[in-house]
């Protein structure tokens, strides 16, 4: 064997060495580069034993030997071809589970999200009603049964305030074509929410004029609507008078609890109330309250 055969051949088994433990440590591509120069090393071993005019047996042996370790390398391909397609699959299933977890984690985050809302809501509710029931005043369980004319308990607030009304150069007038308009509440409640809001305006008119109520029945609500001629006030403020404590740019002294408990009370009956106002041109406040009004 001659020196260059010498120096293929160990070129050869080196390469092939690097190409077995390059199957379990390097990538794909340089595990075929490495394959490839392992061939061109037996190839050119080959050639060069293939030409050389030695011993006719070791000829045969050399190509025997490359027989052998061209099945050996075929062999090794096959391996590293299962290999890899193992791992694809393995990295397949890995990706799916993935992708079923985090639809899972998404569905969770989601349920979560609608638990959080709907507590929250539940805890808004709670914390709604509890400050409805603070500015309530306070009844026996026969009065919350009881029925209530709207009509009668407006003209006897009427005349109630009447004289604190002459005081304040302001006439009240009650507008209906109703002779009686029923509702199931709390006469007290009621009679606080007339006092409530004739008195806010005999001390926010501030000036003489007229307090016209009205009151109608539609289907199954009653309409009431308290409207005066005094100043008014502007839209930015007319939005908050129902909050505890606001006075407007025309405050005067008080409690600014009177139109809150008004609001509480048409709240707890299942009614809505709200104000519309605007600068020099009086003030309204409507509300809306159904005749089978039951305690929220």
């Amino acid at each position: 064997m001659t020196r260059n055969q010498k120096i293929l051949l160990i070129i050869s088994c080196i390469l092939y060495v690097f190409v077995i433990y390059g199957f379990f440590s390097f990538d794909l591509y340089l595990i075929v580069v490495l394959f490839v120069l392992h061939s061109i090393a037996i190839i050119m071993f080959a050639y060069l034993a293939y030409n050389d005019k030695g011993n006719p047996e070791e000829i045969d042996r050399l190509q025997q030997e490359i027989g052998i370790m061209r099945a050996e390398n075929a062999e090794t391909v096959r391996d590293c071809d299962n290999k890899i397609s193992e791992m694809k699959k393995e990295v397949e299933r890995a990706e799916n589970q993935l992708q079923d977890e985090k639809t899972r984690n998404e569905g969770l985050l989601k349920e979560i999200e609608e638990k959080k809302n709907e507590s929250d809501e539940m805890i808004a509710s709670i914390n709604e009603k509890a400050s409805i029931s603070s500015f309530l005043p306070e009844i026996d369980d026969e009065d919350e049964k009881s029925e209530v004319d709207i009509i009668e308990v407006a003209k006897r607030v009427a005349d109630e305030l009447s004289e604190a009304a002459r005081k304040a150069k302001m006439q009240i007038n009650i507008s209906t074509s109703e002779g009686a308009l029923k509702v199931k509440a709390s006469e007290k409640r009621i009679v606080i929410l007339f006092r409530n809001i004739i008195d806010n305006s005999i001390k926010y008119m501030n000036q003489e004029g007229i307090l016209v109520i009205t009151i109608s029945a539609i289907n199954d609500d009653i309409f009431i609507v308290l409207k005066d001629s005094g100043k008014g006030l502007a839209e930015s403020e007319t939005k908050h008078i129902f909050e505890l404590n606001y006075q407007g740019s025309n405050r005067i002294s008080g409690n600014g609890l009177g139109l809150t408990q008004a609001k509480a009370i048409v709240d707890y009956y299942g009614g809505n109330i709200y104000a519309r106002s605007s600068e020099g041109k009086g003030m309204g406040i409507y509300i809306q309250l159904p005749t089978s009004a039951a305690a929220n």
